[in-house]
């Protein structure tokens, strides 16, 4: 059976309290204007029990113009095909997953959460790393998997177009928290699910969440912090926002002393990772999707979406699609969850698909529940939505 990398950290997030303001009026209105179609189902397209949408879909154009989406399991493979309406899945393997012990190799379990291409041949991938101490002896006292998991963002580089991707000679490490795994750390720590990377032609962001630490100076705030780098393709170029300015490095505590560790500034109102960020062409406002439960914040459980002009600061959150998600009791689920939103647009004018013009497909993920148990019986499904920005 496998394990959803997104329900696995629903503690943290769900127990966040998240406040905003909240611009009148509402910067942009998403509509669903349509049924929604199957991409993949895993029932029918996998090629081995692996295979199963995991993550938000990520996708780009490679330099034959062919169409290559992410959004799989840690044994990762790729959808191509010519456009985002004619996907199937490429049973060769680009990145698996090696469950090594030690923690310092950053080669346990990889899912490839974010993708960026300038050519279509050289591609950069952003993994979502998981040491998952409590599978391997003597490294964690206890045997729950919560209290024992440690998350690390890395990176990984492939040369033929997304074919294959290597992590090199090091283990290429993005985001780390500033201490090494620990056999009694007792929760989920570390850096998460890596929002798709975003350009604004400048600069190339991308939202990472944290479960937060404690420190002498008052440690690391949980919450979604925003990355920014000049070259997504160099590993220790990003920095994250500290609340002041983009200054923020965590590099790999295994290969670095770290005396002062940096922190970074949440940004809300984001209780749990962003789905995917695109940018408007006509306006050039920032659309973020993301879902949530059901709380005093949120008032129905399902995806939702907020429009901002700097990245920074975004307006109310508004329901796009309802339903029971990860982060709600699948003991008390209808049957069927969703979960992994994203935004791809299949006139988008960049490369990697972070832009959008009036319309979109909402790509994200339905889950089958049996009793209180997530099944790896999941479809991944798009569905038209129609976007309008004012100005």
């Amino acid at each position: 059976m496998t394990r959803p990398l997104a329900c696995l950290i629903l503690g943290l997030w769900m127990a966040t309290g998240v406040a905003w303001a909240a611009p009148e009026p509402p910067l942009s209105a998403l509509t669903l204007v349509g049924p929604a179609t199957v991409i993949f189902k895993a029932g029918r397209d996998a090629c081995d029990g692996a295979d199963v949408p995991d993550a938000s879909a990520r996708a780009y154009r490679d330099s034959a113009g062919g169409i290559v989406l992410f959004g799989m399991h840690y044994r990762n493979r790729a959808l191509r095909g010519p456009d985002l309406e004619h996907l199937k899945l490429d049973c060769a393997v680009v990145l698996d997953s090696a469950g090594h012990a030690d923690p310092a190799s950053y080669d346990d379990r990889s899912w490839i959460t974010a993708t960026w291409t300038g050519d279509g041949r050289g591609v950069t991938a952003l993994i979502h790393h998981e040491y998952q101490a409590n599978e391997h002896p003597g490294r964690c006292r206890s045997a729950v998997y919560m209290e024992c998991w440690y998350n690390t963002i890395l990176s990984a580089a492939s040369a033929d177009g997304g074919r294959s991707f290597a992590h090199g000679t090091l283990p290429a490490v993005v985001a780390a928290a500033p201490f090494r795994q620990e056999t009694g750390q007792g929760r989920h720590r570390g850096f998460f699910n890596p929002s798709n990377i975003f350009s604004n032609g400048r600069y190339h962001y991308m939202f990472v969440s944290t479960t937060g630490w404690d420190g002498a100076s008052g440690g690391q705030e949980a919450g979604v912090c925003l990355f920014r780098t000049d070259d997504p393709a160099d590993p220790k170029g990003w920095r994250a926002w500290t609340g002041t300015g983009f200054t923020a490095a965590f590099p790999d505590p295994y290969r670095v002393a770290i005396k002062h560790s940096e922190t970074c500034k949440p940004v809300p109102p984001f209780p749990t990772p962003v789905g995917a960020v695109v940018r408007h062409r006509a306006s050039g406002a920032w659309i973020a999707v993301f879902m949530a439960k059901a709380s005093e914040t949120f008032p129905t459980s399902g995806f939702y979406w907020t429009t901002s002009r700097d990245l920074l600061t975004w307006d109310h959150p508004r329901l796009l699609l309802a339903g029971a998600t990860l982060y709600d009791d699948p003991c008390t689920a209808p049957g069927t969850l969703i979960a992994y939103p994203s935004l791809l647009d299949p006139t988008a004018r960049g490369r990697n698909f972070d832009d959008a013009g009036d319309g979109a497909l909402l790509t994200y993920a339905t889950l089958r529940v049996e009793g209180c148990t997530i099944t790896s019986d999941r479809d991944l499904l798009r569905r038209p939505v129609a976007i309008k920005v004012w100005p």
